[in-house]
C-alpha cells in the first residue's frame, strides 16, 4: 500500500528554529573564520551532544561527524565512520518521530478538543478523534522511553556508540500489539477524514489555520497521521544498513538479524489487515455513490459490520437502442451479499453510480458459460488522425453470462471482460463469493428448516391402486400441528387420504379418506380439527383424531363427531379460523350462481357446545352477524385485529365482521388523490397490475400491504407512506405468511425471508415445489409447515416431505432475548383501537 511519504525535513529546536530568522550570507572574514572554528570546537564537546538532544542544533549541524573531533574521526577506519554515522541516524529518526508524533497531540487533537467555536458537533468530536488519531497516544508513550532509552546510551558512548540492537529489540516486543491496531485501521482513519473535509468546510478552515504554524513545516494532516506506518518499515533499513556495516566478529553481528527479522515479518502480517481496511474505505466510497431508482425501497444491508466490496471492475455490456445495438461501460460491483451492476455518472463534480438493474442477491445468482468466444467492440479513435478515426477500429471482449435464478427469460445477462484473464478473475471471484454466501446463510439461518417425521411421502405411480400397507399418499395439499395426550402430531392431507403422523416419528396413520383436502385447521381450545374438501367445510374432535392415532379409539367414534360446517349455501371457495377482538372465528367464502358471499361463523367453546344441545340442539358453530357479497374474483381472506381484509383483484377489501351488511368497507391501498400526484400514480399502477396476497403489521401505525411481485406500506386508514416507495420481491409469490418480525414469501422454488420493518432480505431457502401447508393463524401460535419435493432419497419416484420453519436463537443469548422476543408486542390498547376506523 503507498502510503504518503513524510517530508524529510529534520525537526529542529523550537527555540532555533522559530525564534531567530535566517541570516543571508556573506563572504566569510578572518573573524568569520575564527567563529566557525570555535562553533566547530564547540560542537565536538559534550556541549554539541546536549543541544542536539534538547533539539537545540540547526538541521546542518546534526549529523555524527559535526558532534566528533576531527582527531577521532582520523583515527577511526572508514567503515567504522559510515556506521557511526548510519548509527546517530537511529537517534536523530527518533527524535523526529517523537517529535512528530508530540505535533499531533499538542496541535491536531488538543486543537480540536479546544477550538472555539467547535469545528466539528461535540456530539460527534470524540468519535471523530477516535477514528481518525486512533491509539496514536499509546505509539507515542513507547517510543518517549525508546528515546530516552536512545539518549542515555548516547550520552554513555558518544562519540563511539557500540549498540543500539538491545533498545530496540526491547521497545518492538512491547508496541507491537499497538502498531497492529493503529496500522490496520489507518486506511479508515484517512478516509474519515477526507470525508469529514469534503462535507464540512470549518473544518478545512481550521486545518489551513493549523498548517500555518512553522512548526507543521507546511505538512498536511495525512503526513502526520500517516508517520507510524511508515516508521518501522524505514527503521528496519536503518538497521539493515547498520548490519551491513557492522564486524564479523561483533555481537550485532548475530543480535540485528533477528531483530530486522522481528521489524520485518511484523511488518507482513498487518499487509492483509491494511488490505481489508482498503476494501472497506473503497466499499463505503461506493455506497456514498450509488444513486437508485427512485420509487423502490432498496435496504441491502450495506453498513452492516460484516458487509465487504469482494471484487469490481469496468465490464462492458451490449444493450439495445434505436440504432440497433451499443456497446455500454458498466461499474460491476461483487459485494459479499449482493451483485451490482452501475453506471459511472459525473454530477456536479461528484462520482455517481447510478444502479442500472436491480441488484442481485447472490442467493440468487447463478453462473452461465464463462467459455464462449471473443466478440469484437468497435472504437474511434478520438487522438487518431483523419484517416485512422474512419478506419474502424476493434477491440476483443470476452463474454460470460450470468441470470437471476427466479427470472431467467427477464433478468439473464452478458457482460463482457477486457481480457481472457479478467474473464476468468470474474470466474473465480463470483463463484467463489456465491458459495461463500451459501455457507454464511446455512450456518446463520434466522428461520431453519426441520423434518417433523422421518421419512418421506411417495407419489402414487400411475394406474397403481392405493395401499394402505406402504407409505404412498400421493402429493400433500394441506397439514396442520395437532397436540393431545401429551404427544405432538402432524395432520396430513394427500392425494390418497388425511394420515397422521408423530412428530420425530416414520410411522403413518390414515385416519380419513378425503382425498386432496384444501385446507387443514386445528383449535386446540375448542377440541376441534377443520378441514376444507370438495367445496365444503366439515369438522370432527380433535381428541378423537389423537386416539385414533395412538390405535385407541374406533373410526367409528371419530365418525360421531363429525359436524358439517357450511350449509347449502354454495360451493366454498376458501376458509380461515382466526381471532378477531375476543372471539375466535371462522370465515368462509360461498360461490353461488350470482355472488360471492363471506360468511363468519363463531366457534363456541365444548361447555358450552354441551349446554347448546341438551337444549337447542345447536352446532359448535353459530353465526356472527348477517352475510355480505363480494366481488366474484375474492380468493382469499386475512383476519386483523378487529376487522378482516379481503383479497380481491382490484384489492383488499377491509370490512367489519361483527357487522358485515353495514356497507362500511374500504379498498386499500386508498389511491385517492392519485391522479394529481405522479409518485402515488405509478405506485397505484404497479399495485393494480399484482395480485394482493393479504396484509400485516409492522407497528401501531402502519401496515405492509402484500402483493405477488411487491409491497408497500400503508397507515392504518389505508393511505401510502413512506413517500408512496415500494419493494420488489425477488421471485414472484403465490402465498404469504407472518412470522414474529419476519415476512416469509412462498414461490414454487424460493422461500424469501424478509425483515417487515425495513423489508430487508434476510434469508432465502431454495426447493422443488414448495407449497406453504400451514401457518400461525391463532394467538401464540408459531407453527409453520411447508411441504416441498424431496430430492435426498435414493428411491425412485417423486417424493414429498413436510418440514417446519423454527425461529433460531443467536448462540450468546439467553432464550428470553431472542430475535423474536425483540420483537416489540403490540399493547391491549393499541390492539383494541388499530383497526377501529377505516376512513
Amino acid at each position: 500500500m503507498a502510503f504518503p511519504e513524510p517530508q524529510l525535513h529534520r525537526s529542529s529546536s523550537r527555540g532555533f528554529a522559530l525564534g531567530t530568522e535566517p541570516q543571508l550570507r556573506h563572504r566569510a572574514s578572518r573573524s568569520d573564520t575564527g567563529l566557525v572554528a570555535s562553533t566547530e570546537s564547540l560542537l565536538a564537546t559534550e556541549e554539541g551532544l546536549r543541544l542536539f538532544q534538547e533539539g537545540q542544533l540547526p538541521d546542518t549541524d546534526q549529523e555524527w561527524y559535526r558532534l566528533v573531533p576531527k582527531e577521532a574521526q582520523v583515527v577511526l577506519d572508514k567503515n567504522e565512520v559510515k556506521r557511526q554515522s548510519v548509527l546517530f541516524e537511529v537517534f536523530k529518526s527518533e527524535k523526529d518521530y517523537v517529535t512528530d508524533l508530540e505535533l499531533v497531540q499538542e496541535v491536531f487533537i488538543d486543537g480540536l478538543l479546544n477550538a472555539n467555536p467547535p469545528v466539528i458537533d461535540p456530539e460527534h468530536l470524540r468519535p471523530f478523534i477516535s477514528e481518525v488519531f486512533g491509539n496514536i497516544e499509546a505509539i507515542s508513550s513507547h517510543h518517549h522511553r525508546m528515546l530516552a532509552a536512545l539518549f542515555s546510551r548516547q550520552r554513555e558512548q558518544h562519540p563511539l556508540v557500540q549498540s543500539v540492537t538491545d533498545v530496540v529489540l526491547d521497545t518492538s516486543l512491547l508496541f507491537r500489539s499497538d502498531y497492529e491496531t493503529y496500522i490496520k485501521s489507518y486506511p479508515l482513519a484517512e478516509a474519515r477524514h477526507r470525508s469529514e473535509l469534503k462535507k464540512n468546510s470549518k473544518y478545512g478552515e481550521w486545518l489551513q489555520q493549523c498548517y500555518q504554524d512553522p512548526q507543521i513545516r507546511k505538512r498536511d494532516l495525512v503526513t502526520f497521521i500517516s508517520r507510524p506506518v511508515t516508521r518501522l518499515p524505514r527503521l528496519s533499513l536503518v538497521l539493515e544498513a547498520i548490519l551491513k556495516l557492522t564486524d564479523s566478529e561483533h555481537p550485532d553481528k548475530e543480535s540485528l538479524p533477528l531483530l530486522i527479522s522481528i521489524l520485518s515479518d511484523f511488518v507482513k502480517s498487518t499487509q492483509p489487515g491494511i488490505a481489508v481496511a482498503e476494501a472497506k474505505v473503497k466499499f463505503w466510497n461506493l455506497c456514498e455513490s450509488l444513486a437508485y431508482v427512485k420509487g423502490e425501497i432498496v435496504d441491502m444491508d450495506l453498513y452492516n459490520e460484516s458487509r465487504s466490496l469482494v471484487y469490481s471492475g469496468t465490464l462492458a455490456r451490449r444493450m439495445r437502442s434505436d440504432m440497433g445495438h451499443t456497446w455500454v461501460d458498466l461499474h460491476v460491483a461483487l459485494l459479499d451479499n449482493y451483485l451490482l451492476l452501475t453506471k459511472e455518472e459525473q454530477r456536479n463534480g461528484v462520482t455517481k453510480y447510478r444502479i442500472m438493474s436491480r441488484p442481485i442477491p447472490l442467493e440468487y445468482l447463478r453462473l452461465g458459460s464463462f467459455d464462449d468466444p471473443s466478440d469484437n467492440r468497435r472504437e474511434r479513435l478520438e487522438d487518431a488522425g483523419i484517416l485512422d478515426r474512419v478506419r474502424p477500429t476493434y477491440k476483443p471482449l470476452y463474454p460470460f453470462k450470468i441470470y437471476h435464478a427466479s427470472s431467467k427469460a427477464t433478468r439473464s445477462y452478458t457482460l463482457y471482460a477486457p481480457s481472457e484473464g479478467m474473464r476468468k478473475k470474474w470466474n473465480y471471484a463470483l463463484a467463489d463469493a456465491i458459495t461463500v454466501r451459501k455457507v454464511h446463510q446455512e450456518s446463520n439461518m434466522w428461520l431453519a428448516p426441520h423434518d417433523v417425521r422421518t421419512g418421506f411421502y411417495q407419489y402414487l405411480k400411475h394406474g397403481q391402486p392405493p395401499d394402505d400397507s406402504i407409505h404412498i399418499m400421493g402429493r400433500i395439499t394441506a397439514a396442520a400441528p395437532m397436540s393431545s395426550y401429551g404427544r405432538s402430531f402432524v395432520i396430513i392431507g394427500s392425494a390418497t387420504g388425511i394420515y397422521t403422523a408423530q412428530r420425530g416419528k416414520s410411522d403413518l396413520t390414515k385416519i380419513l379418506s378425503i382425498t386432496s383436502p384444501t385446507s387443514i385447521y386445528t383449535l386446540p381450545d375448542f377440541n376441534k380439527v377443520i378441514i376444507h374438501h370438495n367445496h365444503e367445510i366439515i369438522s370432527y374432535s380433535l381428541d378423537m383424531f389423537a386416539r385414533l392415532s395412538l390405535g385407541n379409539s374406533s373410526r367409528s367414534s371419530l365418525e360421531s363427531t363429525y359436524e358439517k360446517v357450511s350449509g347449502n349455501e354454495g360451493n366454498v371457495l376458501f376458509c380461515k379460523p382466526g381471532v378477531t377482538g375476543k372471539r375466535t372465528m371462522l370465515l368462509y367464502a360461498a360461490k353461488s350462481f350470482l355472488q360471492v358471499t363471506i360468511y363468519a361463523l363463531e366457534v363456541i367453546l365444548p361447555n358450552e357446545v354441551q349446554t347448546r344441545r341438551r337444549h337447542e340442539g345447536s352446532l359448535s358453530f353459530r353465526s356472527f352477524g348477517d352475510p355480505f357479497a363480494v366481488p366474484r374474483d375474492a380468493y382469499d381472506v386475512t383476519l386483523l385485529t378487529k376487522t378482516i381484509g379481503i383479497c380481491t383483484e382490484k384489492g383488499i377489501v377491509v370490512a367489519d365482521p361483527t357487522n358485515l351488511t353495514s356497507g362500511t368497507f374500504s379498498l386499500v391501498p386508498d389511491f385517492a388523490g392519485a391522479h394529481e400526484n405522479t409518485v402515488l400514480n405509478s405506485l397505484k399502477s404497479k399495485c393494480e397490475a399484482a395480485k394482493p396476497l393479504g396484509m400485516v403489521r409492522c407497528d401501531a401505525s402502519e401496515l405492509l400491504v402484500i402483493y405477488d411481485d411487491l409491497g408497500c406500506y400503508i397507515t392504518r386508514h389505508g393511505a401510502p407512506t413512506r413517500s408512496c416507495s415500494y419493494i420488489r420481491w425477488e421471485a414472484k409469490a403465490t402465498s404469504c405468511a407472518h412470522v414474529g418480525i419476519y415476512l416469509l414469501l412462498f414461490s414454487s422454488e424460493f422461500v424469501e425471508i424478509r425483515h417487515i420493518q425495513s423489508g430487508r432480505l434476510v434469508q432465502v431457502l431454495e426447493g422443488e415445489d414448495i407449497r406453504l401447508l400451514h401457518s400461525g393463524l391463532l394467538p401464540g401460535e408459531k407453527v409453520t409447515l411447508i411441504a416441498l419435493r424431496d430430492g435426498t432419497s435414493d428411491v425412485p419416484g417423486p417424493k414429498d416431505k413436510i418440514v417446519e420453519l423454527v425461529e433460531t436463537q443467536e448462540l450468546n443469548r439467553s432464550p428470553s432475548t431472542s430475535s423474536s422476543s425483540t420483537f416489540t408486542p403490540r399493547s391491549e390498547h393499541a390492539a383494541s383501537d388499530i383497526w377501529d376506523m377505516w376512513e
